[in-house]
């Protein structure tokens, strides 16, 4: 079996889905989570893009060990010398230099003939490796470009230095059977091309882009750049769990198979959908919530005779178990550290016993306690900011189908006062929003507000999404609890965390100028 290498670009394509912002923290977090999952590559930001993006990447790259850390660059020195301050203390630097090659990208985007989009190339590849042992290189656009000139400049980056040449369709343009050939052709041209590993890293505009991957596979790709769940820009990329479990179920046809620990995908998908606020639709192949069920009567009763009957892939697979009881209120200490150990966390002493506390109270109302209860709860707590911010400590609301919604807050202040506050709205959570907004020192909007339960039953938890815009800059942020109000009022002061940080990063910048 051939071996295929999964690049996971989660923390940088995925993170430019509109909407979505995560924390350093939460990149960390995601990253911890891909580690254990397995991906041989993370590319976890674009350093040069500020100097927050360089600090997570730089922290993401100290903290991982199994999995090459990586981060891109444009074609620039500067570029270069940014990623080389984020990851020069990683296991295995890397970088990933990319430039445009199409005639529509060299026209009007670089301005630049394609004689100066070679000479950029070869110089910034071998700029890098001066720095870093490995140097991947992307032609932009490369599906619409003319073959011969990109066979020729890849000729010339690899003798320049490049071990691995990645071919994107950048904007999700073309069929599997024309990459395929590209592949092909790409192969029986560039006179070097043995030096070095082919990646493929495909938009899904067309809704091609797993289709895409796995035809890449079949013609000499020895590496697949995805995302979770699908996330990127505009439509997104090619999702990783898609292509990872094609390989394996038809690992027959494609001969080719990957590293990853296919059972942590469950878990990284419900990760990754609650960090960036984009919900996983019920009719997602191989993470969605209908995945694995069976409407029809036909279905039901040939799957209960044999699941290989219209189940070609196992829930267990992809690390779904039974939603059975895994902890419950008689539940003692040790239990429940030895639990969160196997869910990948590892807080510290203190935390296990806050954490203790928050689980008894939890099963004391809930009766039974699934994964996913313990997942969310150990999630909501963890991903609390390390900096002082604004913590929601009480929420009250008086309702009634004739009188005014009417909601009572309390808030903890980062600097340690406690603020109370009461206001209206025409419903029980716009009367919370708005009590909020009159607390808050920044103004902002609300975007969007997402509703879901996590698991099944009256008493399931309730997880809110929001999403928040200040200065057309948009904020996401998640709560988790077993009313929906409390729920939402997590959501809202979350994301204004992020808003209040943002803020506080900006004007620290203004000040150093």
């Amino acid at each position: 079996m051939r071996k295929i290498d999964i690049f996971d670009t989660t923390l940088r394509d995925g993170e430019q889905s509109a909407g979505v912002m995560l924390t350093s923290q939460e990149k960390l977090e995601i990253a911890k989570q891909l580690e254990r999952l397995g991906v041989d590559v993370i590319e976890a930001g674009f350093p040069a893009a500020s100097k927050g993006d360089q600090e997570a990447v730089m922290r993401i790259a100290q903290s991982i060990q199994s999995s090459s850390v990586t981060g891109l660059a444009r074609a620039s020195k500067r570029d270069i010398d940014a990623a080389w301050e984020a990851l020069k203390y990683s296991a295995e630097p890397r970088i990933h230099l990319f430039i445009a090659t199409s005639p529509i990208h060299m026209t009007y985007k670089l301005k630049k003939t394609p004689e100066q989009v070679l000479e950029d190339a070869v110089s910034s590849v071998r700029y890098a490796k001066e720095r870093f042992p490995v140097v991947q290189w992307s032609a932009e656009d490369a599906c619409r470009s003319d073959r011969a000139f990109l066979a020729r400049i890849m000729e010339n980056v690899i003798n320049a230095g490049a071990s691995v040449i990645n071919i994107p369709d950048t904007v999700g343009y073309i069929s599997p059977e024309e990459y395929g050939r590209l592949f092909t052709y790409l192969r029986e041209n560039v006179r070097n091309i043995h030096q070095v590993k082919l990646s493929a890293h495909c938009h899904d505009d067309l809704g091609l882009a797993v289709a895409n991957s796995l035809a890449a596979v079949e013609n000499g790709a020895d590496q697949i750049e995805c995302t979770i769940n699908g996330i990127g820009e505009r439509a997104g990329n090619a999702s990783l769990e898609e292509v990872a479990v094609a390989l394996r179920i038809r690992s027959d046809f494609y001969q080719a198979q990957t590293n990853l620990a296919l059972q942590e995908i469950s878990r990284t998908s419900q990760l990754v959908s609650q960090l960036t606020g984009m919900a996983v639709p019920p009719n997602k192949a191989v993470v969605g919530k209908n995945a694995f069920a069976h409407e029809s009567g036909i279905h039901q009763d040939g799957v209960l005779k044999e699941r290989s009957t219209y189940e070609i892939i196992t829930p267990e697979l992809v690390g779904l178990s039974s939603n059975s009881l895994v902890l419950g209120k008689h539940s003692g200490r040790h239990a429940f550290r030895e639990h969160i150990k196997r869910l990948g966390f590892i807080p510290a002493e203190d935390k296990i016993n806050e954490l203790f506390l928050q689980f008894k109270s939890l099963a004391d109302k809930k009766k039974e306690l699934t994964e996913e209860d313990v997942y969310a709860l150990l999630l909501d707590h963890h991903m609390r900011p390390a900096v002082p911010v604004y913590e929601l400590l009480e929420v009250q609301v008086s309702y009634g189908t004739n009188n005014i919604p009417t909601a009572t807050v309390k808030l903890e202040t980062p600097d340690g006062r406690i603020i109370q506050e009461a206001g209206t709205g025409s419903g029980s959570v716009d009367a919370i929003y708005h009590t909020l907004d009159k607390m808050m020192p920044l103004a902002f909007s609300l975007k969007d507000y997402r509703l879901q339960s996590v698991g099944a039953g009256r008493d399931a938890l309730a997880q809110v999404h929001v999403l928040l815009e200040k200065d057309t800059r948009e904020y996401n942020g998640s709560g988790t609890a077993q009313d929906v109000l409390e729920a939402s009022a997590k959501a809202y002061v979350y994301a204004f965390n992020k808003v209040w940080m943002s803020e506080a990063e900006e004007e620290k910048k203004r000040a150093s100028v």
